[in-house]
């Protein structure tokens, strides 16, 4: 009987609970990993605002130990707790590599070569931490640390965003090439972020230094990004059919970018003397980046539903 069920139903649909068990656990497991990616750079960058970059002088041991435990304070625990969680990402990535190409059968055929690209990644990022300590935080190094990381952390919010069950309306119109939009230009602020922090531009620049500079095309930069992420957020306002999972996406990125700009004026006001405002402005634009990583995702799936409706109404 077993066997002529087996001759008679297709073939995916006897796969069908394998691969959404497939697809349920490596989802699972790039959320996870994408979590502890955002703690991660939060704790990278709170290591930077506290000096604690070079608080372990050697790489990658911290005083030539796993676990510095006579040297330990709180400048070495933050730089300590930051190569740990590197460390637990790296070997989860190497999970999720292994564990795309083992149930590829069951998985799209581009998940396992997405993996090993955000592999690819993590051992760059790796390589790049140790050169942030042995060149004593050169500043291209430093901000070539935090791209990689938001590339890294955008990858991952891409391929969970990919396996999400998802069915959209198809009124999306141009709602994805605008948070794709979005998206770039909230990554390069990071990357002049990053660049501002590495070089102590904003600390420099009270001083009347060349780096204002700097700090002014980060500042000058802010602007494109809020139009663009707003235009998306009014957009979405004005499409009565979107999908409420992206209003609520489009919605929470207005609110993050209105959050983002009151915590850079307060950093610049406040001189850099507050450093819970430091780390969460940093943690507030990789979120923002996110977001917008996971709406553009969602928006194109969408798209290609609607663009599917259209073709088959038109055969008909």
């Amino acid at each position: 009987m077993s066997a002529m069920t087996e001759s008679v139903l297709p073939q995916h649909t006897i796969e069908s609970p394998d691969r959404n068990q497939a697809r349920d656990r490596t989802r699972r497991l790039v959320w996870k990993i994408a979590i502890a990616t955002l703690l991660l750079m939060a704790v990278g960058s709170a290591t930077r605002v506290m000096n604690a970059g070079l608080a372990c002088p050697d790489w990658p041991l911290c005083y030539g130990q796993w676990v510095p435990s006579q040297q330990m304070n709180f400048q070495v625990f933050l730089e300590w707790f930051h190569r740990l969680d590197a460390a637990l990402i790296g070997v989860s990535t190497i999970a999720l590599m292994g564990l795309s190409w083992w149930d590829r059968r069951f998985l799209p055929k581009w998940l396992p070569w997405a993996a090993t690209f955000a592999l690819g990644l993590i051992v760059f990022q790796g390589v790049l931490g140790g050169l942030t300590v042995t060149e004593l935080l050169r500043f291209d190094i430093v901000t070539a640390h935090l791209g990689t990381a938001l590339l890294f952390f955008s990858t991952l919010l891409i391929i969970g965003t990919a396996l999400m069950p998802y069915k959209g309306t198809g009124a999306v119109g141009r709602l994805p090439w605008m948070g794709l939009t979005a998206a770039i230009l909230v990554y390069l602020q990071s990357l002049l972020g990053g660049l501002v922090a590495s070089r102590w531009a904003l600390h420099q620049c009270f001083g009347a230094s060349q780096l204002c500079t700097v700090m002014n095309s980060h500042i000058a930069g802010v602007v494109p990004a809020t139009l663009v992420t707003l235009t998306l957020v009014i957009w979405a306002w004005r499409t009565p059919a979107l999908h409420p999972l992206l209003r609520q996406l489009a919605n929470l990125a207005g609110g993050l970018v209105i959050l983002q700009i009151i915590l850079g004026v307060a950093t610049f006001w406040l001189h850099l003397q507050v450093e819970p405002l430091t780390v969460s402005h940093q943690a507030v634009g990789a979120a923002l980046l996110g977001d917008l990583i996971v709406f553009t995702v969602l928006a194109l799936r969408d798209r290609t539903t609607g663009l599917a409706v259209e073709k088959v109404g038109g055969d008909n």
